[in-house]
């Protein structure tokens, strides 16, 4: 369930609520809010900063029970960290583990007062709409596949209304289409492939275009996929039960003849490494190998959802990777959708196997403005980068700027790695026009060159969320990155 989200403009002193959020920063600095409640409750917060009780550490968080002199219940004070170097990153942090600290409290409704901190070069509105996506974020508890409680369910956290006007409300409203999208992305990634099949993510995806008008969905199977010759997707299901889907969902919000934007994402459903086997220590993590198809399917989510002026195509092709009798084999050569034909060094490498039919296809079909693709594409990435920043790789300059703005935008940031043609080299092959893989060095690189090879004159970008897609350990859950990133990259396209 989403959070509900409301704008509030009564004193925190006097809101009856059964929790408020305050924020102090470090050495005894109190936020505006915090101050007030201060007065009003006979200086509580000053008397608990100079014991200790109170520190001021950057997402830290201590409960007053039924202070004197305040209508709420309860206030829980957040700590901000030093004020001279608080920025966004920490203010998403902080709103983020209020949300977390605020779950925890037998409460079903919360008044934020963390909206009214100083954020240098941000205003009142993103303010709000990076809390309510924080809070929302911190509020999600994966449950489709416990065991139903018998026991009545403890008080759960539904609503949360931050201090801000009417003039916020535009942000907040971006910040609830946003966080349904997330949750989307994030349910979808979270389920196990036993569930999470190629044909579950299209039904899910027919399922949403039946439910919202200006949305339709068409799917192709294994035998439509051969007649139209999806040579180099089909080849990595292959060894697979669960048979490959390729899902289309079309949003026409904008003006009828306007050329679409194009989401593609890759969607392994579960990914063994085919015959090149992967190690088994961490290949149940390989279920999150559909974060990209997750990401972008949420974003097209959240683009409906705010009715953004605009067409939108979210393409998804989706597969399982398995050993099998039938599997493709490192030196198979595969005759792709495009007509390249490409020489399997990797059966691991399929990512990029399926993407390139994907855009291929894309770009035929509907002969977009932009295509952008998401994949958990390389380790490499995650070596590179982290767990922190996606790897972003364009030939087009303004693209890039736009998707790393994007990102600032949202602190779901990117980081731009070269796509240059000398890397290209790396994909000879003496057997077929290109090889899958281009040997150990640069594999996040050579990845983004490969799928470069079938989007020439397409205006085309690749985000490689391998170490962003989903959280670390083994109870670590998917992220929904990058929904925000995109779904903020559309917002300003229709502005455009």
């Amino acid at each position: 369930m989403t959070l509900q989200f409301s704008l509030g403009t009564h004193a925190p002193e006097s809101v009856d609520s059964a929790c408020i959020m305050v924020g102090v920063y470090e050495q005894g600095v109190l936020s505006s809010a915090a101050e007030r409640v201060d007065r009003a409750s006979g200086g509580l917060i000053r008397h608990q900063l100079e014991s200790g009780d109170i520190t001021g550490k950057a997402g830290s968080s201590s409960l007053l029970f039924a202070p004197s002199g305040i209508a709420a219940k309860r206030v829980l004070v957040v700590g901000l960290g030093v004020q001279k170097s608080f920025d966004g990153a920490r203010y998403q942090k902080v709103t983020h583990e209020a949300a977390r600290a605020l779950g925890r409290l037998p409460v079903t409704a919360a008044v934020s007062y963390l909206t009214e901190v100083d954020v240098p070069g941000r205003d009142a509105g993103w303010r709000v709409r990076v809390a309510a996506l924080a809070s929302d974020f911190a509020a999600y508890r994966y449950t489709a596949t416990f065991k139903p409680r018998d026991k009545a369910k403890p008080a759960e956290l539904a609503a949360i209304a931050f201090a801000g006007g009417a003039g916020e409300q535009a942000s907040l409203d971006q910040a609830t289409a946003i966080a349904e999208g997330v949750r989307f992305a994030r349910e979808l990634a979270n389920l196990p492939p036993n569930i999470c099949t190629p044909v579950y993510i299209a039904g899910q995806a027919r399922a949403f275009a039946d439910n919202h008008d200006k949305v339709s969905c068409s799917v192709l199977d294994e035998v439509e996929m051969t007649t139209l010759g999806f040579g180099s997707l089909l080849a990595v299901g292959r060894g697979s039960a669960n048979k490959p889907r390729l899902i289309a969902l079309e949003y026409k919000g904008g003006n009828e003849g306007d050329k679409p934007y194009a989401f593609v994402g890759k969607g392994v459903t579960f990914d063994s490494g085919g015959i090149s086997l992967k190690p088994g220590p961490g290949m149940e993590d390989m279920k999150f190998d559909m974060g990209g198809a997750a990401g972008v399917l949420g974003a097209f989510v959240a683009a409906v959802k705010m009715g953004l002026k605009l067409n939108l195509v979210c393409v998804v092709p989706s597969v399982e990777n398995m050993p099998d009798g039938d599997s493709y084999r490192p030196s198979d050569v595969l005759t792709s959708l495009s007509g390249l034909t490409i020489e399997v060094l990797n059966t691991d490498a399929e990512g990029r196997l399926i993407l390139c039919d994907a855009l291929t296809w894309t770009a035929r079909t509907f002969q977009p403005h932009t295509i952008i693709d998401a994949a958990t594409l390389t380790g490499a990435c995650v070596v590179a980068l982290g767990k922190h920043a996606s790897g972003l790789m364009s030939k087009h300059d303004d693209l890039a700027a736009e998707l790393l703005a994007a990102g600032e935008e949202t602190l779901d940031r990117a980081w731009r790695l070269p796509l240059w043609d000398d890397y290209q080299a790396q994909l000879e092959s003496g057997f077929a026009d290109v090889a899958n893989i281009g040997g150990k060095t640069a594999g996040a690189i050579t990845a983004g060159c490969f799928l470069s090879r079938f989007t020439d004159g397409q205006r085309w970008a690749h985000l490689d969320i391998a170490g962003t897609a989903w959280e670390e350990g083994r109870k670590g859950l998917a992220t929904g990155r990058p929904v925000t990133l995109l779904a903020q990259w559309l917002i300003s396209r229709s502005e455009e």
